[in-house]
């Protein structure tokens, strides 16, 4: 009787996990589709929402739109790329703060923190500085940023194991220490980078410009696959969240699992900053958004903050790009101008609870 009762109570949990999941998805996954076409209808020439689905739908059937030849490549050659682009850096960064906030169990924590975006800024700052960007085929500046970035993390990694095990605390001191070396390179980069520096200085602000179709590819290659990884171990990652020890007597190889989920969010990370420079305040405040919609879980946190941070950053790119009269600002602006607001609320909300 105790078995059936035992064997009752995890089927009742999954089912209660794949219901919240259902939920979250049957909401986030609509208005990330809205967020979408809200973005591909705004600009600086205005499609109308109506002209926007018809090519959408002849492109997938392989019709004729009968738009004019404009409009049409205005969909698809410039907005469209910069849209998925956005979508998927969005997802990497809040997937990547959620993971980390979780494997740190530290509620500031960000992709940032262990010094992945100083290492790509590093990378990058010296590309445009080499005028290496276009190296590879035009990918110089994304391959010496994603390079930069994964350095930056080895060391990292390197400098937290104390007999073989990664100590938490040390690997955040080692994230702060590492990460202000390579600002430390980017300030001597920029220093000796003559009519280059503005190039680097916009770079660093953050921004979803996209030449070619094979880079938003690279992007998903290095994202979409990480992202899989991750969530496959959101269930010990809720265990670890209990404790070190409690997660070991789970039966949890908790170092192993470090090292997994380390690499998975750097690399998440990497992905994301190789091609569109340093966006900030995703990572660090979408997941806190998600926590509150979805609770703790991470096999339900994880989808939802990959969604909502999907949506986030599109519309904030389509502000970026449409909102101001001066001009197209870079998108890490807007997401700082967005989101620091934001968290201080939610740093108020936690204070008061």
């Amino acid at each position: 009787m105790a078995e059936a009762l035992t064997r009752e109570q995890v089927i009742g949990r999954h089912r209660a996990l794949v219901v919240r999941l259902a939920r979250a998805l049957a909401v986030l996954v609509p208005l990330l589709a809205v967020s979408c076409l809200v973005s591909l209808a705004v600009g600086a020439e205005h499609i109308p929402l109506g002209q926007v689905l018809h090519s959408l739908l002849a492109r997938v059937t392989g019709r004729e739109s009968g738009l004019p030849w404009n409009t049409d490549y205005i969909l698809w050659q410039v907005r469209l790329s910069r849209v998925v682009l956005g979508a998927l850096v969005g997802m990497a960064l809040a997937v990547a703060g959620g993971t980390f906030q979780g494997l740190l169990m530290n509620p500031l924590a960000d992709p940032y923190l262990i010094g992945v975006s100083a290492g790509a800024g590093a990378g990058a700052a010296f590309a445009l500085m080499r005028h290496l960007d276009s190296w590879a085929g035009g990918l110089g500046v994304p391959a010496f940023a994603f390079l930069g970035a994964v350095l930056t993390v080895t060391a990292v990694y390197a400098l937290s194991q104390v007999r073989g095990k990664v100590s938490v605390e040390g690997f955040i001191l080692a994230g702060v220490v590492v990460g202000s070396f390579m600002w430390g390179l980017v300030t001597i980069f920029m220093s000796i980078a003559g009519q280059d520096l503005g190039t680097i200085v916009y770079w660093l602000m953050g921004r979803l410009y996209v030449g070619e179709w094979r880079q938003v590819g690279l992007v998903a290659l290095l994202a979409v696959p990480s992202a899989g990884a991750i969530y496959l171990s959101a269930y010990q990652l809720n265990v670890l969240t209990l404790g070190e020890e409690a997660a070991r007597q789970s039966g949890v190889e908790v170092e192993r699992l470090k090292v997994r989920i380390i690499a998975l969010g750097s690399l998440l990370t990497a992905a994301a900053v190789c091609l569109t420079g340093i966006i900030g305040f995703v990572g660090l405040v979408i997941p806190h958004i998600a926590r509150r919609l979805v609770g703790p879980d991470h096999r339900v946190l994880l989808p939802a903050a990959g969604l909502i941070g999907a949506g986030f950053l599109v519309l904030a790119d389509t502000v970026a790009r449409s909102a101001f009269a001066v001009g197209e600002l870079p998108v890490g602006v807007v997401t700082s101008l967005l989101g620091a607001p934001f968290f201080c609320y939610l740093l108020r909300a936690r204070s008061r609870g």
